[in-house]
């Protein structure tokens, strides 16, 4: 009996000496996490390849200390991913077919904006495409639906007053002009939850409407696909 109770003794003595690895194990996998984090900052915003292997990283990382957000953050890395791919893919489709001078693709943090002028999908006053603007816009469409991300669709005009025609305002005209391209990606197989339609009349202007080449800018539509956050 004296021997088990001083075997017993013992082996709560070594169990007890043993707590301090659990904290030190612990402090070891905080202080790992801790640096990566400081790691990512040290990687340059632009440089969006390395961005996104870090993320892919920290996120497998998290998964082998039981992270919860693992996965949202894997799926996250591979949807921009694909925006990276997609938008490469858009240049030089444009190129390719001979467009690049026709629309402008612009990118930052938030979205791809491709710009198009009145003239390449619209004749003067109206708001049916063109039979070339179909063949401007079916390429960008195929390219488009790659992506399950949100396409909003923007209608813009000079401030010249519309004096007759089906159209009463600037702002109706902008509206139905984006509605008519919105409905043509639907056509294209672009799912309708993935499209947003807005007309802004010339209350947005990127050019000076005192001279034709401004107003000539400002008749315009701008197809935005926006990045994931």
């Amino acid at each position: 009996m004296i021997y088990r109770n001083r075997r017993d003794e013992l082996e709560n003595q070594l169990n007890k000496g043993a707590l301090w690895a659990v904290t030190y194990g612990d402090l070891m996998s905080y202080l790992m996490i801790f640096f990566l984090v400081l790691f990512s900052f040290s990687i340059a915003k632009s440089d969006k390849a390395k961005s996104r292997k870090y993320e892919e990283s920290l996120a497998n990382i998290q998964q082998a200390f039981g992270g919860s957000q693992t996965t949202q953050q894997l799926e996250r890395a591979k949807m921009r991913e694909n925006e990276e791919a997609m938008e490469s893919n858009l240049k030089e489709s444009m190129a390719t077919n001979d467009l690049s001078k026709l629309v402008q693709i612009q990118s930052n943090e938030r979205k791809v904006k491709l710009v198009l002028t009145e003239g390449v999908l619209f004749s003067s006053g109206r708001a049916d495409l063109k039979e070339p603007a179909r063949r401007v816009l079916a390429p960008i469409a195929a390219e488009l639906k790659k992506v399950p991300n949100d396409i909003i669709i923007e209608g813009h005009t000079d401030d010249v007053p519309i004096k007759k025609g089906k159209y009463t305002s600037n702002w109706e005209l902008s509206m139905a002009r984006a509605y008519s391209v919105l409905q043509f990606f639907q056509e294209q197989g672009i799912s309708a939850k993935h499209l947003a339609g807005i007309g802004y009349g010339e209350h947005r202007p990127v050019g000076d409407n005192a001279n034709a080449e401004g107003r000539a800018k400002n008749r315009r539509i701008e197809i935005s696909l926006m990045k994931t956050d």
